[in-house]
């Protein structure tokens, strides 16, 4: 079972990172520190979902770095197929989002699943890739390759929206 936490540290950015966007630093240095990593009474983080606040950043004396106070949220790669999905849905070119086709008694409805819109889902398979680097392999030393190495993420978790109450909690919520 997955779940979202949200955790509260300082983060510490060295000073030859002062040239670029703080959420970025912060975001670098708080996988550096907690992705793939378990923690306690938590469980395994996977990756940094979001940072929900930033606090003042502050040097202390003796260090040139910043010391900046975060709380964030941590989660990426989680993948739903289309067979997943409730059903029967399609996919809309023009909108290029999926849509589930809601039948009641009045007729269909278009339920759009929004890009960003937070969902209820359930885990039904994870896979762990060695993202770890490898040398080139004889073959392809010797052969002239334009193709970039695919990235893969290193742990996915695949997902389903196909049960009752799950999908965009929006679906599942009164106004």
């Amino acid at each position: 079972m997955f779940v979202l936490v949200e955790m509260v540290d300082t983060v510490r950015i060295p000073p030859w990172q002062f040239e670029r966007k703080l959420n970025d630093s912060i975001a670098e240095e708080l996988n550096k520190k907690l992705a793939n990593k378990v923690v306690y009474n938590v469980g395994l983080c996977i990756c940094l979902f979001d940072i929900t606040k930033l606090e003042d950043a502050y040097v202390f004396p003796g260090d040139g770095a910043s010391h900046t106070k975060v709380s964030l949220g941590f989660f990426d790669d989680i993948l739903i197929p289309p067979e997943s999905l409730q059903q029967p849905a399609k996919f809309d070119e023009a909108e290029q989002v999926w849509v589930w086709e809601y039948e009641t008694e009045e007729g269909a409805h278009d339920l759009y699943m929004d890009t960003g819109e937070e969902i209820r889902f359930r885990v039904v398979d994870e896979s762990f890739v060695d993202t770890s680097p490898t040398g080139p392999s004889s073959a392809e030393a010797t052969s002239s390759s334009e193709e970039l190495p695919k990235k893969e993420a290193p742990y996915t978790l695949v997902g389903s929206i196909s049960e009752p109450g799950l999908g965009l909690l929006s679906w599942w919520t009164s106004s």
